[in-house]
């Protein structure tokens, strides 16, 4: 694959945005994945209360296959050794963020996998999250690029990626996560109530 015609048009139109552009994107593509795992943790508290446990199975599982494309991510990436773009582009405008060190390979991009990922499962798990998860995804993705560590084909592999695998996790493991919540709800423990959530009936 060789996306670095694009990776240059968008790094020029990066370095011709206002300051304060350039800012928001550092700042984003820097902590943005901290609202989405603000995001886990405000969908499973309130999945907390639902009387059905699938609903509380989606809440818990939505980091947790996360956290599994994060791992495949990182293995894809091991294995293609692929330089970021800030070092392997002849002619490209300087990073706006450090360019990562060598061996921290480009392909995919861990960010977009993780923020494809959890727009896909955040949205899984409650359905009207979409509108904001996806967009912000994108726009992770998007960010990895603009500020000059990842080639357009980097984020786009990772959001399929983890977007993919996260999604056919979840489906995979919704039923049985649903009983053990269930089973967890009938022991009554104090331990269980704070991970599956007391239910309605308590």
């Amino acid at each position: 694959m060789d996306s670095s015609g694009l990776y240059l048009d968008i790094t020029d139109f990066a370095h011709s945005t206002p300051a304060w552009v350039q800012s928001a994107f550092e700042v984003w593509t820097e902590y943005g994945l901290f609202l989405f795992g603000a995001l886990f943790i405000a969908v499973w508290w309130r999945a907390r209360g639902a009387s059905d446990p699938r609903t509380v199975a989606l809440a818990l599982l939505a980091p947790l296959a996360t956290a599994l494309a994060y791992v495949a991510s990182e293995l894809v990436k091991s294995s293609v050794d692929e330089e970021r773009p800030c070092r392997a582009v002849a002619g490209a405008a300087a990073s706006l963020i450090t360019c990562p060190a060598t061996g921290d390979w480009s392909f995919p991009s861990n960010h977009a996998t993780l923020a494809g990922a959890a727009a896909v499962t955040l949205a899984m798990a409650v359905g009207r999250l979409a509108p904001l998860t996806v967009p912000l995804a994108l726009l992770m993705a998007f960010s990895r690029v603009f500020v000059g560590v990842h080639y357009p084909h980097d984020v786009g592999m990772g959001l399929l990626l983890g977007a993919s695998l996260a999604a056919l996790a979840v489906l995979a493991l919704t039923g049985p996560t649903s009983r053990i919540i269930a089973a967890m709800r009938a022991n009554g423990g104090r331990a269980a109530v704070l991970i599956a959530g007391p239910g309605p009936a308590r």
